[in-house]
């Protein structure tokens, strides 16, 4: 991706349903070169779709929060395995520092979201964690589903 393609990404990213001519005159570049920059992109599976962004509190699971992960030894894809059977979990990065991983939660309420830390903090392999709600997203370039 060269700075013409990342530059169309950022544009993208702010309104994917903005027009291939506004696009081209923001880019100082012909309609067809856009189009066919968007295409390539398709193609080459950089650009995967478009698709409406919601704000992350107007979707059902109201209450979101991040966990950072301690694990033992070489539990980390026993631990990932277990994480990966939870309905409320979103992500799973794996990360350097402190923390072994950062997990995404999402429940409908306060008391759904204790229960799911609960659980997740029996799994064996677990050596410690800390978890912080997330109160406003006011800016994503991810989409929720």
């Amino acid at each position: 991706m060269d700075d013409f393609d990342r530059k169309l990404v950022t544009l993208l990213r702010h309104d994917a349903r903005r027009s291939v001519s506004d696009l081209a005159q923001e880019l100082g570049a012909s309609r067809a070169t856009v189009r066919a920059r968007m295409e390539r992109l398709e193609r080459a599976g950089d650009i995967i779709g478009y698709t409406v962004i919601l704000r992350a509190d107007a979707v059902e699971q109201r209450v979101r929060g991040i966990m950072m992960i301690e694990i033992e030894g070489h539990a980390a894809d026993r631990v990932i395995r277990a994480l990966g059977g939870f309905a409320e979990v979103a992500t799973i990065h794996t990360t350097n520092g402190r923390w072994d991983l950062v997990v995404e939660l999402s429940t409908g309420s306060l008391t759904e979201f204790d229960a799911v830390l609960r659980q997740i903090r029996l799994i064996p392999g677990i050596t410690g964690s800390e978890t912080s709600l997330l109160l406003a997203t006011p800016r994503s370039t991810s989409a929720r589903l």
